[in-house]
């Protein structure tokens, strides 16, 4: 069974050119057509993006059935976070706070998902973040996460994916994922080389990424680079292809 993930920042709907554009977006995300999308910077009420919830309005206008809001920054009207939208069903959500002390508020949304295939059905784990500017930051941050009672609690019988927005220029966290904790890269080859995505006109940052571990097969990952793309956000969006 064939499973198609995105990843994507959408820096709130407003391009490049400054302009709240969400169609934008659902142009990109309706040609990608991934069974699954992770989106970061996600408004939900907030004045700049007409105080609309984006999760919902995007989830609909693209044609998938199930989504998830996680909220991470309250502002003075509105909040914004990360949005799963899924075509497969979600049986859980829950949000992990990521926060370090006093810097921005992040966190990781993780879903359940329920996939049918054939006579059996699949789990399947999706964390979707959003880390902070910093090393160290994200470093403890990763910790947070792998210390969490909603991985800890995972079954490792079930395949998992925790992808987004990373911030991790150097791939430092690249060791950690995958020496230490068995997980697969899809995103980066080497240590230090990644599929660019930020900033979206001329990538020069790898900074989104997609894990994986149990049972999935990477056929393939990339970037979407249409001309659209280049504007919709200030980061590209990711592609990975699994085999389930």
């Amino acid at each position: 069974m064939k499973i198609k993930i995105a990843t994507y920042n959408i820096h709130r709907a407003i391009g490049l050119d400054r302009r709240f554009r969400p169609q934008r977006i659902i142009d990109i995300l309706t040609e990608i057509d991934a069974n699954i999308v992770l989106l970061q910077e996600v408004d939900d009420g907030v004045p700049r993006s007409r105080e609309l919830d984006l999760a919902k309005e995007i989830s609909q206008a693209c044609g998938y059935k199930y989504y998830a809001m996680g909220h991470n920054v309250s502002l003075k009207k509105g909040s914004y976070g990360n949005a799963t939208l899924s075509k497969f069903p979600i049986t859980i959500e829950r949000n992990i706070d990521l926060t370090i002390n006093n810097k921005k508020s992040r966190g990781c949304q993780h879903t359940t998902l329920s996939i049918q295939k054939k006579t059996k059905k699949v789990v399947l784990d999706v964390f979707n973040l959003h880390l902070g500017l910093s090393a160290r930051e994200r470093q403890k941050q990763a910790g947070l996460l792998f210390h969490s009672a909603e991985y800890q609690q995972l079954k490792s019988k079930n395949p998992c994916i925790i992808a987004g927005d990373f911030n991790d220029w150097r791939s430092l966290l690249r060791a950690l994922f995958i020496e230490g904790l068995g997980f697969s890269c899809a995103t980066d080859t080497k240590d230090a080389i990644a599929i660019k995505t930020f900033p979206s006109f001329a990538p020069r940052g790898g900074l989104d990424k997609v894990y994986y571990k149990g049972r999935l097969k990477l056929s393939k990952a990339y970037r979407y680079r249409k001309k659209i793309a280049k504007i919709a956000s200030d980061h590209l969006p990711i592609v990975a292809e699994f085999e389930l």
